[in-house]
């Protein structure tokens, strides 16, 4: 006695559902890494310890510099490595509209941090810093995972909290931000999302 052969309608039911999942999945960048981002959350604790200890806003500036580039190739790295283990490739259209609205905020930031180092204007990085990277988290996560949309939200609301207080509580944002929510929501993406 052969199988019952399911209806015409059920398989296309079936077809549908598989076509937009398969959409779904090349139109989500999916190559965020959670114990990548955790790990970049450890070096900011520790650049806030160690900014926070310098004598001079040059070399507070020189600590923070350095962790971001050390944090940067840490993101890409473990990036590239979750990629390449789930099989996805850095080179489709949801890479290089996450890369493209996370970078273009990051170069603002970039330059904007050369413009206040000019002015002597420390103080007002670390708010830079936070909303920038939270506008660049925040777009990129329109072609991620829900979770990095919320982490950029909660960046730039440290930004502003950056704006609204003290001058002197700017590590304390620098670490809570770039540390803390990294830290976060990086075991967060890692727990749920892979790696």
């Amino acid at each position: 006695m052969s199988a019952p052969v399911p209806s015409l309608h059920r398989r296309a039911a079936d077809d549908l559902q598989f076509i937009r999942r398969t959409i779904e999945r090349s139109a989500t960048f999916t190559a965020v890494p959670g114990w990548g981002g955790a790990a970049m959350g450890a070096l900011a604790v520790a650049a806030a310890v160690a900014g926070a200890r310098q004598p001079t806003a040059d070399r507070w500036l020189v600590v923070w510099l350095a962790t971001a580039v050390l944090a940067a190739g840490v993101g890409l790295a473990t990036m590239a490595r979750k990629a390449r283990l789930a099989g996805v490739t850095l080179g489709g259209p949801a890479a290089y509209r996450f890369a493209a609205a996370l970078g273009a905020p990051l170069a603002a930031g970039a330059a904007l941090t050369y413009a206040l180092w000019a002015l002597g204007a420390y103080s007002a990085m670390p708010a830079v810093w936070l909303l920038l990277y939270g506008a660049g988290v925040l777009t990129g996560g329109a072609f991620s995972v829900p979770a990095v949309r919320v982490m950029g939200a909660l960046f730039m609301l440290a930004g502003f909290a950056a704006v609204a207080t003290p001058p002197a509580w700017g590590h304390l944002w620098l670490g809570a931000g770039f540390g803390g929510l990294q830290i976060g929501f990086g075991v967060y993406i890692a727990r749920h999302h892979g790696g």
